[in-house]
């Protein structure tokens, strides 16, 4: 058999196998988390959080969720090789307003540290 004719069958196959794989995954809640930062912002979203006398009350857990979807992680300023809760600073914006918050991240929940203004 030459080889464009064992490209071709390879090909189709692997066509075949793009759809059914795109059948399979079709309308559920998928997601490839393969950055250092898009793992730590998924890890976070799942747990369960402490809301804080030091927020104000407009920032609950459903406000805390809208901030981590266009959060990033600041690593440099970051603990993660603690044993028991890494604690993680978190970048974005709420409310238009530049803000950092240092996060404990602990097994089964999150408690929010500092809440850090920042001006840019």
């Amino acid at each position: 058999m030459s080889f464009l004719y064992r490209l071709g069958f390879y090909l189709m196959g692997f066509a075949i196998g793009l759809i059914f794989l795109a059948m399979i995954l079709k309308g559920k809640k998928t997601s490839c988390n393969y950055g250092p930062n898009d793992r730590v912002i998924s890890n976070l979203s799942k747990k369960s959080w402490k809301p804080q006398p030091l927020l104000n009350k407009t920032f609950d857990s459903i406000a805390f969720q809208a901030f981590l979807k266009k959060a990033s992680v600041d690593f440099g300023k970051s603990n993660a090789q603690k044993d028991s809760c890494n604690t993680y600073f978190i970048n974005g914006y709420w409310s238009d307003t530049a803000i950092s918050l240092e996060v404990e991240n602990c097994e089964k929940t999150i408690e929010v540290l500092e809440l850090i203004y920042r001006s840019e």
